[in-house]
């Protein structure tokens, strides 16, 4: 089974709830074969700095049927040490999905870069705000 690059992204939130704004994002991504998500993992940071994690197959009513269907099988390959280690980027009293996923547009050439018995060397992924900036209008020099 051929597979697209896996990215692992953080996205915060404020406050300790998950209202779902993403998801229907999320959804459109997958139901159109752009991205399969492997793995979603909700940590919160409370008050006192301490970081609580939940699996998707974890949340109960309204918080799970967001979530659920965007994956088929969730795999549980985030960790509540992953969750530790990317804590840092969170302020008390706030919360952040972690979501591993595939490009799986990107499947077709890798299964032709492995037919034409060829390397991928580099894939790199570069920042919005990066290329924000590249193509923000340059004032004019006097």
């Amino acid at each position: 089974m051929s597979y697209g690059p896996v990215d692992l992204v953080v996205v915060k939130f404020p406050g300790s709830a998950f209202d779902g704004g993403i998801v229907p994002a999320l959804r459109e991504l997958t139901d159109r074969g752009t991205i399969r998500i492997i793995d979603i993992l909700l940590m919160q940071k409370d008050g006192d700095g301490n970081v609580t994690t939940a699996e998707v197959s974890e949340l109960e009513g309204d918080e799970f049927a967001l979530f659920d269907p965007l994956a088929d099988d969730v795999s549980g390959l985030l960790s509540t040490e992953d969750a530790e280690q990317l804590a840092g980027a969170l302020q008390p009293n706030e919360s952040a999905a972690l979501m591993l996923f595939e490009n799986t547009w990107a499947t077709r050439l890798v299964d032709s870069l492995r037919s034409a018995n060829s390397e991928l060397v580099l894939y790199e992924h570069i920042p919005r705000v990066v290329m924000e900036q590249l193509y923000a209008p340059q004032p004019e020099t006097p």
